[in-house]
């Protein structure tokens, strides 16, 4: 039994090396045997507006939408059979290159906050 409210949406997402990849935003559920099942987590903007629903949940997927350099974006899906363990965080069993590219993030860097002077060195 998960308790998907609870133990599943807001975490942190991990991949194998501990490497932040995002926040559980959404579940996909299926129905197995008549018993819902997690198939999938899905995280991003897009997924978030989805949850909230109404007037919030409208603009943060209508502003996400509008500046991501795909016409339908979708959210970020990492299927369950990728989560290692639940608990704190959602630690996965891959590193976070072999998963689907977060569009959204690589436009917001390379647009947006790569026009902040010194953002370039923030690592250092």
């Amino acid at each position: 039994m998960l308790l998907v409210g609870f133990e599943l949406l807001d975490r942190q997402i991990v991949d194998l090396a501990g490497e932040p990849i995002g926040k559980v935003d959404d579940v996909e559920l299926t129905v197995v045997a008549g018993a819902p099942h997690v198939a999938a987590l899905l995280s991003g903007p897009q997924a978030l507006g989805r949850r909230l629903g109404g007037r919030l949940g409208t603009w943060i997927s209508g502003v996400a939408g509008r500046v991501h350099p795909a016409e339908h974006p979708d959210p970020l899906r990492i299927p369950w059979d990728l989560v290692a363990s639940h608990d704190s965080a959602v630690k996965l069993t891959v590193r976070r290159e072999l998963l689907a590219a977060p569009l959204l993030e690589e436009w917001l860097r390379d647009h947006v906050v790569g026009r902040i002077p010194g953002s370039s060195d923030a690592g250092e």
